[in-house]
Parts: C-alpha cells; structure tokens; sequence
C-alpha cells in the first residue's frame, strides 16, 4: 500500500502591482474625500480612534491639494493610497530627539491606503515614493508622526527603516516621532 503524500500549500505572494503617483489636482477631491471617509470607517471598525469628522477635513485635503503637497497613488483608475509631503510640523515636533537635527527635511503627514488595497503593500509603496521624491529634491531627512495605537502604521514605518524619537500627545491620544535619513 502506497503512502499518500502530503502537501502544505505556501502562501500567495502579495499582488505586485505599480502604483501611478502624481500631485492632486482640486478635481480628485471627492475621490480622496470618499477614499478617506472608508478608511475612517475601517479604522473604526478595527477600533482604532484615529480620524473623524475633525481631522483630516474636506479644508485640509484641499489646502493641501491648493499646496501641491498632496499625492495620489493610484492603480489604473482607482485611488489606492494618499500622501502629503511638505515642510509643516506641529509644535509638538520640538519634544522629538532628532537625530539629523541639522539636515534638510520634509514632513509626511496623512498617509492613508484605501481599504481595498491594504496589506498589500500599497502603504510601503507610497513611502519609498516619498522617500524617492525627496531625495531627488536633495532632502536629507523625513519625519512624521503615527498614531501609537495603530499597528500596522507602527510596523510599517519600523520595517522600513524609521527610527522613534519621541512620543507626543494630540487631540486622539499618544503619537509616536518618527525619523529617517535619506
């Protein structure tokens, strides 16, 4: 009699897919709006207090289209992810233990992947296209700010490559610093 063989499935890679990136335009703002109230209800359903009515509003998004600081990743038609880049930090910022004091930076703020594109690395993607640009620009350094009780925000920005230097408190609760040298 003839063993019958076992095999364990391996998982499935992740999509490998490319993301278009360019600057938004004021007529992408209902795309980002929607694409912001759904990740604002999948945080919620996670039960991550992150976003809400308040903070990211519709005036931000568009101060920032207005800017030229806010990005679009998009695959194909659809918007998968969102970033703003640009040299604005809260106050909150001095507490930061700033490794690269000296350097010239930029800020990421609101980095936000579309629920249907998250754990597929999408988030990693809208980074290393922020890093991209700005070394380009001949920016030497990033910060940001992520919120302590979102996980894969947290682990994201840990695997690629971002030290903790400090932790602030905003209006939703405890904020870890982030810092990166390019």
């Amino acid at each position: 009699m003839q063993k019958r063989r076992i095999y364990k499935a391996t998982p499935q890679k992740k999509p490998c897919f490319s993301l278009d990136i360019r600057k938004a335009a004021i007529s992408d703002l209902p795309a980002i709006l929607q694409m912001f109230q759904k990740a604002i209800q999948h945080l919620n359903a996670l039960g991550i207090d992150q976003w809400d009515e308040v903070y990211p509003s519709p005036e931000i998004h568009e101060k920032d289209i207005q800017n030229g600081s806010l990005y679009l990743c998009r695959n194909g038609d659809v918007l998968a992810a969102t970033f703003v880049v640009n040299q604005e930090c809260d106050p909150a910022y001095k507490q930061g233990a700033w490794q690269y004091e000296t350097a010239a930076f930029r800020a990421v703020h609101r980095l936000c992947v579309n629920p249907a594109f998250q754990n597929m690395g999408v988030g990693a993607q809208a980074m290393l296209a922020a890093e991209t640009l700005l070394q380009r620009q001949g920016i030497e350094s990033i910060r940001l700010d992520a919120f302590s009780q979102n996980p894969a925000a947290l682990k994201l920005y840990e695997k690629l490559g971002y030290a903790k230097t400090g932790e602030v408190h905003f209006r939703k609760g405890l904020f870890f610093l982030f810092e990166k040298k390019l």
